[in-house]
């Protein structure tokens, strides 16, 4: 019996391509290589639960994108997002690091979203930076994907925000009374908080860091040497 072909059958067939195989299907794309080597090594040898497979899918999809993605300790459980606010919105121009965790139930159980910098929106925390958990349990299915997340969520919780079921009180009341007045808080905010140079500023000095406990690691070895000589 011949079965049609399934939607997205390629992020969900196991086991995966060889490297070159990568290659070929992506070489005309600015997919970079080095995540799929990266899914190749990981997944190799081992038997995953169907959920573990779609979480580790569904990180590699979103990487294929044109969003900057950036994980923690290379994990697929924990990672950053750069996300644009939407055209022609009021957070338009304006650049923010998105902070994702995703629970061991995902994709039935919906990811923890949260902005690094400041945001000023009735539904998302302006101090931690998180999203309204009702907002997002109350549209999230195990058919949304993480793309999902930034190409229709997060865009329509910009565009629509709810200050019916706040979690910034003073930006809920503020767009309920003085409509014009919070659409400049919300301008400022973006102006103040999300310039892409700034969060570029950010990165490098987070390198420059690392690269100086690199060098104070090595140092202190070094002496421990020359202590034990």
């Amino acid at each position: 019996m011949n079965l049609p072909p399934q939607p997205n059958s390629f992020f969900f067939s196991f086991p995966f391509p060889s490297p070159l195989s990568f290659f070929r299907l992506f070489k005309n794309s600015n997919f970079d290589y080095s995540h799929a080597l990266y899914f190749r090594k990981k997944f190799r040898g081992k038997k995953m639960s169907s959920p573990s497979k779609r979480r580790d899918m569904d990180v590699m999809k979103l990487m294929m994108t044109d969003y900057k993605v950036e994980t923690v300790d290379d994990s697929v459980t924990q990672f950053f997002v750069e996300f644009n606010g939407p055209p022609d919105s009021l957070y338009s121009g304006g650049v923010w690091r998105v902070r994702v965790e995703l629970p061991d139930a995902y994709p039935y159980k919906s990811p923890s979203i949260g902005f690094i910098n400041r945001i000023y929106h009735p539904n998302i925390d302006e101090m931690s930076g998180s999203v309204c958990l009702d907002v997002i349990n109350q549209t999230w299915s195990p058919m949304f994907d993480l793309v999902n997340i930034f190409e229709v969520f997060l865009p329509q919780l910009l565009l629509y925000p709810n200050p019916a079921d706040p979690l910034n009180g003073e930006a809920a009341a503020l767009m309920m009374r003085d409509r014009p007045v919070y659409e400049q808080k919300v301008k400022e905010h973006c102006l103040r908080y999300a310039k892409a140079e700034d969060l570029e500023n950010k990165e490098n000095d987070d390198e420059e860091s690392d690269d100086d406990d690199y060098e104070n690691y090595k140092t202190s070895d070094d002496e421990i040497e020359v202590e034990g000589l």
